[in-house]
């Protein structure tokens, strides 16, 4: 399975939010958490229907959301 197939945009979940397929866990939610240094094994234990696979495509989709993104500095 590719990793995007685990990620799902809907406009009638979570408000169009990309979350992870057939859950309401938006990736957001698992990248923010990440980002607190919360590891893998204690974002599983939270939320028991995810799988790895699942953590691995929200860190893909952010990468490949960022690859099409412009960034400007303020300043420079």
């Amino acid at each position: 399975m590719v990793l995007l197939d685990r990620i799902e945009i809907n406009p009638r979940i979570c408000n169009g939010k990309p979350v992870i397929k057939g859950t309401r866990i938006p990736v957001s939610v698992l990248l923010e958490q990440l980002a607190e240094g919360k590891s893998w094994q204690t974002i599983l234990s939270g939320y028991p229907e995810l799988q790895e696979q699942d953590i691995q495509a929200a860190l893909h989709y952010a990468r490949i959301s960022l690859d099409h993104t412009k960034v400007e500095i303020i300043g420079a």
